[in-house]
């Protein structure tokens, strides 16, 4: 890992380095998609500050979902009566996705994470540095997002620091 600039550089699962933002300007640079809005209509939870930028609604549900450093989405589960779920593509930054139970897993540009419906999660960007993803709805019949309680920072410290 060298350091530069605001920005910290990773090796991506594939082997191709990735350099990570410390600033949210830095951050914006490397972006393909737009940063987007505050994501106001899911503040409550979330630790932290969020962006959300629609990438595709009609055909299917794809946002670009950005958070701040230390930021991270509460516990949660999608439901599916048949089908559903998530898709998470990183696409800038380094952030973590934890399965309830199980070790995390980083996230970074190219990373692609499938979460079935039923399954307990969070995910969310590292302590210093900005992430964004993909969030791709899959699919479902009666699909719903059931939100839980917020990741503990012991619980979240305890896998960005490992």
């Amino acid at each position: 890992m060298s350091t530069q600039t605001n920005k910290t550089e990773y090796m991506s699962a594939n082997g191709v380095p990735v350099a990570v933002a410390t600033t949210q300007a830095d951050h914006a640079k490397s972006m393909v998609f737009p940063i987007g809005e505050e994501n106001v209509a899911f503040v409550q939870y979330f630790v932290g500050n969020s962006y959300l930028a629609p990438v595709e609604t009609k055909a299917l549900g794809i946002y670009n979902v950005t958070f701040e450093p230390k930021c991270r989405n509460h516990w949660h589960i999608h439901q599916a009566t048949k089908g559903g779920g998530q898709i998470l593509i990183g696409v800038a930054g380094r952030g973590f996705y934890q399965t309830w139970g199980e070790e995390p897993k980083e996230i970074l540009p190219g990373t692609v994470i499938t979460i079935p419906a039923g399954v307990k999660h969070w995910h969310g960007a590292d302590a210093d540095h900005w992430f964004s993803h993909l969030a791709i709805e899959v699919p479902g019949e009666d699909t719903s997002t059931e939100w839980l309680e917020p990741v503990s920072d012991e619980q979240y410290f305890g896998v960005v620091t490992k």
